[in-house]
């Protein structure tokens, strides 16, 4: 019944990835609860797997023409050099304040994908190209280190970032698939490292999410995402609130 439930929540990750970019985060909780998995290895596991379903999900994309690569390459560039610095932070943090990170992650994404941003940001400004280029390889920086860190994939953190600084949520999301492989990979070799991954858990799991990503790319560029944000966001608050109660509940 665990596998199953797991299985469940993997193909609904895949699709939250896939059609809003905040999903990945609830398969974190999934793993510790249904597969017997510690925190650490749960977050290494889950990030593991979203170098795949960012694949797919850029191939996705691209074949819509949804991504701007002058956006995304200096993201991307970000996200590669910080993703290994914060898998290995990772490895020296106690799960207690792990899990209160990763709570607040959780809580941030499902506010913003209930009320997202609507001005107009700061990118939206008359900025040189270089200003410009420097703000993306922040949001990478961050976006790379959050995810070694938590194990979270790149969209729950991008997608919120880039709306907030004035980026259309269709090409935040599609960025965000592309960012999802080098935040994903960086990490993950940290924590092949400094921590440790259950690839047979991985492996399955991330095959289901794939047909997630699937469906949830197709609802993206159709008409079905604004009811599938109002799920997404009470899903992440409910679920980072019980994780940030229970985590202050065990603080020493």
């Amino acid at each position: 019944m665990s596998i199953l439930i797991l299985a469940l929540v993997a193909l609904l990750v895949g699709t939250l990835i896939g059609c809003v970019g905040v999903g990945g985060i609830l398969l974190i909780p999934a793993l510790a609860a249904f597969s017997g998995l510690s925190t650490h290895v749960s977050m290494a596991t889950a990030l593991f797997t979203f170098i795949f379903t960012g694949i797919i999900g850029t191939w996705l994309y691209q074949r819509k023409g949804s991504i701007d690569w002058n956006i995304t390459i200096p993201v991307c560039l970000g996200a590669m050099f910080f993703g290994y610095l914060g898998a290995m932070v990772n490895s020296g943090m106690n799960a207690v304040y792990l899990n209160i990170a990763l709570a607040c992650i959780i809580i941030f994404a499902g506010i913003y994908t209930y009320r997202p941003y609507k001005g107009k940001g700061i990118m939206a400004a008359n900025s040189s190209f270089a200003s410009k280029r420097l703000v993306l390889f922040s949001i990478g920086a961050a976006v790379g280190f959050g995810s070694g860190l938590t194990g979270v994939g790149g969209p729950v953190l991008s997608v919120p970032i880039m709306v907030i600084l004035g980026f259309s949520p269709l090409t935040a999301i599609a960025t965000s698939q592309v960012i999802q492989i080098v935040a994903a990979v960086s990490g993950t070799i940290g924590n092949i490292e400094f921590g440790g991954i259950d690839f047979v858990t991985g492996a399955w799991v991330t095959i289901v999410e794939l047909v997630g990503v699937a469906i949830g790319a197709h609802i993206a560029h159709g008409s079905g995402a604004r009811h599938l944000r109002v799920i997404v966001a009470i899903v992440c608050i409910l679920i980072g609130g019980f994780i940030l109660i229970k985590s202050l509940l065990a603080l020493p």
